[in-house]
């Protein structure tokens, strides 16, 4: 095993389970570092959603996606962590939790059981390659190691937050071997948006200096035409919704999301992270429309903005009749011109569609997650790599992304599974090598 993140630990158990002696490397101090990173706000383990609409939720990779997350899908991962003696709960917007809410108390359990199960944990041993003979490589303090393996299972991660590990330097060892994979590329990741007037980088100094980590609270969002966000809102007032078939972009989907110094981050901003990506890589730039008012039809909002002020200001005014104020305000005046302020038909769409233009992502490094990875075409049906016999692949290093909300996680967990019940078969038709 390569790797001790959440694929890599899963693989590691599934393996040892089966009878097979496991030695699992890792190049940091201690494995499972974003793990416990993750676990900061309150450790996402899975989405409690039916499986079906789980697996939409990972686009256009969902069928490949589809075998490893239906044998081990949300249900199955609250049972394997009630097995390690830690329960679980379903929070108000169905994501799934410890109930202590803490990552280091489940991954204390984990290794307990894998030290019980013979897995050898190697820690500060980054994997280099492999030498002639198909030995593995490993940078380690005591000098370059060498290690033979009957079978390999790498699940090295992507490339975002370098500084716990993933830092994606697999990629150029894995082309050398003849591996399909696609550029890495942020995901769940934070946009800088486009000069919001002539000689202006971004935001303006007013927005920045005095709203520059803020959330933007009670909004819905959605990418492209205004006048699609009206007709989405129409048919899902209420409720969020992603839409099932793989690569549709997310419809209409409330939340929030916060202010930065460039540009905008958050979980709405996560949500639409890939179509973002997707129309700035293709078209220079993208639109997020954001709904200011989702509780308000837009008759409403034009009913008050067209409503006589008399000698009250705007600010005034919308505050008092919408509740608008303060950075919701400040956006306002960072978008329009004075011109389309002062016209309520133009103001009132505004605030039913605020055009947010985003420019480019934030780097890799900064980013949640990473897309693109080795193709799954580049494997087998039970998850070895094409160009390397006995070599196999699980996790965030595969070709697929997700939005936050326990799915990533789960991802990792099923494909470390799957990867490990490809070797198991694999190791069982040559027996000699076990």
């Amino acid at each position: 095993m390569v790797g001790g993140g959440p694929a890599g630990l899963m693989a590691a158990e599934v393996l040892a389970q089966g009878g097979v002696e496991v030695d699992l490397f890792d190049a940091m101090p201690s494995v499972g570092r974003k793990f416990l990173l993750a676990g900061r706000g309150g450790l996402n383990l899975t989405h409690s959603e039916p499986t079906p609409r789980l697996l939409a939720r990972y686009g256009e990779r969902s069928e490949a996606l589809r075998a490893a997350v239906e044998a081990f899908d949300g249900a199955a991962v609250r049972q394997w962590a009630a097995g390690l003696g830690i329960p679980t709960f379903v929070g108000t917007s169905g994501r799934v939790f410890p109930e202590d809410m803490k990552a280091a108390p489940l991954l204390r359990a984990w290794l307990q059981r894998l030290r019980g199960l013979g897995v050898r944990l190697h820690a500060r041993h980054r994997w280099t390659g492999w030498t002639e003979d198909g030995s593995l490589r490993f940078a380690s303090p005591e000098g370059e190691l060498l290690h033979s393996a009957a079978a390999t299972v790498l699940a090295l991660g992507g490339a975002s937050w370098s500084r716990l590990g993933s830092d994606g330097a697999w990629v150029p060892v894995l082309q050398q071997g003849g591996v399909d994979i696609a550029p890495l590329r942020p995901s769940n990741c934070g946009f800088d948006v486009a000069p919001t007037a002539p000689g202006r980088e971004g935001w303006s100094a007013h927005l920045r200096e005095r709203f520059a980590g803020q959330p933007v609270k009670t909004v819905a969002a959605v990418v492209g035409d205004p006048r699609r966000l009206a007709v989405e809102r129409q048919r899902n007032p209420s409720a969020s919704r992603i839409a099932g078939v793989p690569g549709v972009t997310p419809a209409y989907v409330p939340g929030e999301f916060v202010v930065t110094e460039t540009g905008i981050e958050g979980s709405l901003v996560y949500a639409f992270s890939a179509p973002l990506r997707e129309h700035i890589a293709r078209d220079g730039e993208a639109t997020l429309l954001v709904d200011l008012l989702p509780q308000h039809t837009p008759a409403q909002v034009l009913a008050e903005t067209s409503r006589p002020r008399g000698p009250r200001s705007l600010s005034t005014h919308l505050k008092s009749r919408l509740g608008i104020q303060g950075l919701k305000m400040a956006l306002l005046h960072e978008v329009l011109t004075p011109q389309q302020l002062a016209d309520p038909a133009q103001l009132a769409q505004a605030l039913k569609a605020l055009p947010i233009t985003l420019v480019r992502p934030r780097p890799l490094d900064e980013a949640i997650s990473t897309a693109g990875g080795v193709r799954f075409e580049a494997l087998d049906a039970n998850g070895m790599l094409r160009a390397l016999p006995g070599v196999f692949c699980a996790g965030e290093m595969l070709d697929w992304e997700a939005p936050t909300g326990g799915y990533l996680l789960t991802a990792c967990f099923a494909t470390g599974r799957s990867a490990a019940g490809g070797v198991l078969q694999w190791l069982a038709a040559r027996p000699a090598a076990v």
